[in-house]
């Protein structure tokens, strides 16, 4: 991507942003029982939706990455995955703010809850044996496999409060008899998803390039270390 379509691709990220806050704050209603703490649901549950999709990127290139070898396939899958765990920990931190004044209590071994803690860990141990592998190439294959299987966890996270009596709110949105959200609160949301959707797509671009430019540097500086003395 040249850097014409990049500054347009920023802009774009920053005029959807911009919409979703102005939604969120100034268009959509204050939900009777919870009050303004309520608010947090749009980045929250914008934030686990975004971090599902990187992850699904890390198992789909991790698999095209297998099965081809091709180390932009890698690439893309170790930027999914650093932009997943930051998606995961917003998910995290936005969690407990919107818990406490509800709950009373910051965090509960809810089941919705640890299976997202679970996916936390999975992919920080993802980077850690990318980033601590002494083979790079063993230690990219190794990632793939582990990147693949640790997306079984998200479905769970997903189906979590269908299969078991959770503490965490039932779906608002394909939740069955008596789910579902006002129109002025679902709009905000389809907003916010939007404009997260867009803000991953742009941290994964930059990140990408600049993987990709500090792996040529290491490239090019083992291949003058391997160059004979004149």
């Amino acid at each position: 991507m040249n850097r014409y379509r990049y500054h347009l691709l920023v802009a774009l990220c920053f005029l959807l942003l911009e919409t979703a806050l102005y939604l969120v704050f100034m268009y959509a209603p204050t939900e009777s029982t919870m009050g303004q703490v309520q608010r947090i649901f749009y980045f929250h549950v914008a934030s686990a939706w975004i971090s599902f999709l990187a992850f699904f990127v890390v198992c789909a290139a991790g698999i095209v990455f297998l099965k081809t070898g091709s180390s932009e396939w890698d690439r893309l899958a170790a930027c999914s995955a650093e932009l997943g765990v930051l998606f995961i920990s917003m998910v995290l931190l936005t969690g407990p703010l919107w818990a406490k004044p509800v709950w009373n209590t910051w965090w509960s071994w809810d089941a919705r809850l640890t299976t997202s803690l679970v996916l936390w860990l999975i992919y920080v141990a993802y980077l850690m044996v990318r980033r601590y592998s002494v083979d790079p190439e063993r230690g990219a294959r190794f990632a793939a496999v582990f990147g693949i299987i640790g997306f079984l966890d998200v479905p769970i996270v997903y189906l979590s409060i269908r299969w078991w009596r959770t503490l965490h709110p039932s779906a608002v949105i394909a939740g069955g008899e008596g789910s579902g959200l006002a129109p002025a609160m679902w709009t905000t949301l389809m907003a916010a998803l939007l404009a997260f959707t867009m803000l991953y797509i742009t941290l994964l671009v930059l990140n990408y390039r600049i993987i990709s430019l500090a792996d040529r540097a290491q490239s090019a500086k083992q291949a003058s270390l391997r160059r004979p003395l004149a």
